[in-house]
């Protein structure tokens, strides 16, 4: 398939209920279908939120109280892979065919992971991406992925994979996705500065491929009165402005960004495009050096315990 529909979902997610979240995604993928889209791409820890401005209680060498029952109450928000919370949206995937990319808060135990998955129609939940370098004070509560969980997939839709927010400021990464042929490079963010539109045209000219950015846009009276928040109480404060976009493979903006609040932002694929870009530059083709630079990816999974038996 060289042309079809594609969407990027701006919308804030429901603070710890993810199935509300859930059922809210489940309303907009079906919308988006009927704008005649074919792919859905929804912002960073959709499922679950982002807990902008919270504290979790953790000045440096102390923790509080408060910060535990906040991080409990955010643990508890999130969602196991094998739970009820992804049936709405498996149902609506199915229902319309569409292929879904979608940030969710994972629980794996105790620890939470940034994770976007991968939801294929009538396939269903196909993969996922655990953000390998959560940022800043989102070490607390995120735990690291690991090189096991960097899919792109072959789809008639083009190859679709992820890279979540400040891992598209990894060099290496990004490398490692173009190596892997990605002509549809989803980048759900966080990110609603004025600057992370640049940063999305450079991938999408370096990689010579299609980059659909999804971000929130999240007002403070979203989240409860008693959330632990930096940014102030008044419930009209923007948390997340929004910014989402849709970016061609030479760069050229084709949605967005949009900074109005929640919306849905399309754009038509021509998968052509991308083989014409790399007419004159493919960084792992023609335009690298390997015989100077090389780059080693270990995508074997690490369990922090092997048994042997």
């Amino acid at each position: 398939m060289s042309g079809y529909r594609a969407a990027v979902i701006q919308a804030a997610s429901v603070p710890y209920d993810p199935e509300a979240s859930a059922q809210k995604a489940a309303r907009l993928i079906r919308e988006a279908a009927q704008r005649d889209a074919r792919l859905a791409v929804f912002p960073e820890v959709f499922i679950g939120g982002y807990p902008k401005g919270a504290s979790f209680g953790a000045p440096v060498g102390m923790r509080t109280q408060e910060g535990r029952d906040a991080y409990r109450r955010y643990h508890a928000g999130a969602i196991d892979l094998d739970g009820p919370e992804l049936s709405e949206i498996l149902k609506a995937a199915a229902e319309t065919g569409m292929f879904v990319v979608i940030g969710v808060l994972e629980r794996d135990g105790g620890t939470l992971y940034c994770t976007a998955l991968f939801i294929d129609g009538p396939r269903g939940l196909v993969g996922k991406h655990r953000k390998l370098m959560p940022t800043g004070a989102e070490r607390l509560i995120w735990g690291f992925g690991d090189g096991s969980t960097m899919p792109v997939f072959d789809t008639p839709l083009g190859r679709i994979g992820a890279v979540i927010c400040w891992e598209n400021y990894m060099p290496a990464l990004r490398l490692a996705m173009y190596d892997k042929g990605i002509s549809i490079y989803c980048a759900p963010t966080a990110d609603d500065r004025d600057g992370w539109g640049a940063s999305m045209r450079h991938v999408a000219l370096e990689g010579r491929c299609y980059v659909l950015s999804a971000c929130q846009h999240v007002t403070r009276g979203a989240f409860p009165d008693d959330h632990d928040c930096a940014l102030g109480s008044d419930p009209a404060t923007v948390l997340m402005r929004g910014g989402s976009m849709i970016v061609g493979p030479l760069g050229e903006v084709l949605a967005g960004p949009d900074f109005t609040g929640e919306t849905i932002l399309y754009a038509d694929i021509d998968l052509a495009d991308v083989v014409r870009g790399k007419y004159d530059f493919d960084v792992v083709g023609h335009y690298s050096r390997p015989d100077v630079f090389q780059l080693t990816v270990d995508e074997r999974s690490r369990s922090p315990v092997a048994r042997q038996r």
